[in-house]
């Protein structure tokens, strides 16, 4: 592939010039996503229109500043913490259009054009326009297919139509599985789609899979409680029953919300009785993340950890250990976020316990509920 594209370098260059940028006033921002992504006027399919394609690089000028990312279809086609330009064209669904941002990040803040506040009514944000509205964007061409092998590489598909999945349980379908590595006990913490979300298909299953594990606590991370219970069907749900704390967190691991929300969760945990479920909408990210804290905190290793994180991505995408796509998502996600969250150059050098515990200290959960987090999770 490499050697095909560099045949190819000539062409590209001259496609590159042929694109045209695309400037102020032609595209603005029509709208602010919960996790500060900006939806732009422009369409996916004029974008492509224009000589750009998936896999190219391109500059988008925001609010005075030039940002380079590559054009993409799923925020997964990049690493956590980098930007994308992403082009979604999707007949079934009547999509199409190009969203610019950061797979968990929040570009809108980056960028300087607006301020979320969380409120407690459904959708359980609002943003603040710090610029004049509207907000213009030009972007232009980079470098024509300078991301093409890492865009192919990241390639992941997914379908929300359980009979696509004919080789995995209910469980696997859901993502439900218990979390057994380092020093946590039998029956003491799950991980999950969200159980009362119907966004995905999922939450029947993972409701389902949470009442036969017999979870007594639900540590949702995606809702405030308003959007929790507005949901079709969740005055049904077994989690409905149970006792539940919505964290309402962003995708921004660094942001000082997120840590502030982890830290009230931890609390949580503390004060409360196991089996816990932990999840967020796909169970991937924010329940990815945190379930990693959780695991360094009871000692697992390094390879432990990785290994949780990414039966998501086969339970989703089919991706096997040992292959070269395995490997890439794992560093590029949890082992990436998880090193910068505990200050470490990677999580394979180091003492990862001790490491979480200073991390879990600096976001503000004490000492004793840091006890209590152990105490919980350790078997009987």
């Amino acid at each position: 592939m490499k050697r095909f594209l560099s045949l190819l370098i000539p062409l590209c260059m001259l496609l590159a010039l042929m694109a045209p940028a695309l400037a102020d006033g032609e595209i603005t921002v029509t709208e602010i996503q919960k996790y500060g992504n900006l939806v732009l006027s422009l369409k996916g399919s004029e974008l492509l229109n224009q000589g750009y394609d998936y896999g190219d690089i391109v500059t988008a000028a925001i609010n005075g500043a030039d940002y380079e990312m590559p054009v993409g279809s799923n925020y997964s086609d990049v690493d956590q913490g980098t930007m994308i330009c992403r082009v979604v064209i999707k007949e079934d669904t009547q999509e199409d259009c190009v969203t610019l941002a950061i797979n968990m990040g929040d570009l809108a803040t980056t960028s300087g054009i607006a301020v979320k506040e969380k409120i407690e009514a459904d959708p359980g944000y609002v943003w603040h326009y710090q610029v004049e509205e509207p907000v213009a964007v030009t972007i232009a061409m980079k470098e024509k297919g300078g991301y093409y092998d890492q865009y192919v590489m990241h390639q992941l598909v997914r379908s929300e139509d359980r009979a696509s999945y004919p080789d995995l349980t209910d469980e696997q379908y859901a993502n439900f599985r218990e979390v057994k590595v380092g020093n946590i006990g039998a029956g003491k913490l799950y991980r999950s789609s969200s159980p009362v979300n119907p966004e995905i298909n999922r939450n029947r299953e993972a409701d389902a899979a949470a009442a036969a594990a017999g979870v007594k606590t639900f540590i949702n991370l995606a809702d405030n409680e308003e959007t929790m219970k507005a949901y079709e069907g969740f005055a049904d749900s077994y989690s409905a029953g149970q006792k539940v704390i919505c964290l309402n967190l962003g995708v921004d691991f660094a942001a000082d919300d997120f840590k502030a929300g982890l830290a009230e969760g931890l609390r949580f945990i503390a004060a409360n009785e196991p089996p816990f479920l932990v999840y967020c909408n796909e169970g991937k990210d924010r329940a990815g993340f945190i379930c990693a804290v959780l695991e360094a905190l009871m000692g697992a290793t390094p390879e432990e950890i990785t290994a949780d994180y990414m039966a998501t991505y086969y339970n989703y995408y089919g991706v096997q250990p040992g292959t070269e796509q395995y490997d890439v998502i794992a560093a590029s996600n949890i082992q990436k976020s998880l090193a910068a969250a505990f200050g470490m150059t990677s999580i394979f050098d180091g003492d990862l316990q001790a490491a979480a515990v200073d991390y879990l200290t600096t976001i503000g959960v004490s000492a004793e509920d840091i006890a209590a987090v152990q105490a919980n999770l350790a078997a009987n």
